[in-house]
């Protein structure tokens, strides 16, 4: 894929943001673009492939959405630069000689490759009125006031990011677990669970030094209830 973006234009500046999303694991995929896309300058175009389904009629789409361009398979990874009321989307076609294993470099490549030299949209694709769309799954507020989360997602570390967000005084049960959230990792002492707010702005289970995942059975789907301590 490099070789395509360099070849097109050897003065292209590359920035890999991440080689870390798990094969097929389109959700981390998903959190990770939402985190960084819109950190780069406006005119930055964004190739991001976690692309389980190359080869089959999944459509290869490109998008423009807050002065900046993204491009990749329409399997709901793009979904933090579609959901904003400016998205634009096309459809790109799938050049004859595509090989159905390597999308990244025949298809999307190529259409990254016109976009950062200055295309338009329009040039490179058909208007794609309904492209995949995923959320973050919404939290549930009990009757006692806590309120039911689960893990979305976790990362290279064994954080399992959960679709929580904190409060004042909050703390994390996990079964018959209450665990606090603290302000950083170096408030615990090593190997203690505990829960954090990460990057994403939501609260994410961790050991210091270690696999919180692991250390507290969970995995993605797993439940977990944000409480305010009394």
């Amino acid at each position: 894929m490099k070789g395509v973006l360099l070849s097109a234009d050897p003065n292209t500046q590359l920035v890999d943001a991440t080689h870390e999303i798990p094969a097929r694991d389109v959700e981390l995929g998903r959190l990770t673009l939402a985190r960084y896309w819109r950190r780069f300058p406006q005119g930055t175009v964004h190739l991001a492939v976690v692309d389980p389904g190359v080869g089959s009629d999944r459509a290869a789409i490109a998008v423009e959405s807050e002065g900046r361009f993204l491009v990749g398979p329409d399997n709901g990874l793009l979904s933090p630069a579609l959901l904003l009321p400016n998205a634009r989307t096309v459809r790109i076609p799938i050049p004859s000689g595509a090989t159905p294993t390597f999308h990244g470099r025949d298809v999307f490549a190529p259409v990254a490759a016109r976009l950062a030299a200055g295309e338009p949209l329009s040039a490179v694709g058909v208007p794609f009125a309904a492209p995949t769309l995923h959320r973050t799954v919404a939290v549930r507020v009990m009757d006692d006031g806590g309120i039911e989360g689960e893990v979305i997602a976790i990362d290279r570390f064994g954080n399992a990011i959960t679709n929580l967000v904190s409060r004042p005084h909050a703390a994390v049960e996990i079964g018959t677990r209450r665990i606090p959230v603290v302000k950083s990792y170096a408030s615990v002492a090593s190997g203690t669970l505990c829960a954090i707010v990460g990057s994403t702005g939501l609260i994410e289970i961790a050991v210091r030094d270690g696999n919180g995942a692991s250390a507290a059975g969970l995995k993605r789907g797993s439940k977990v209830i944000l409480v305010v301590r009394s």
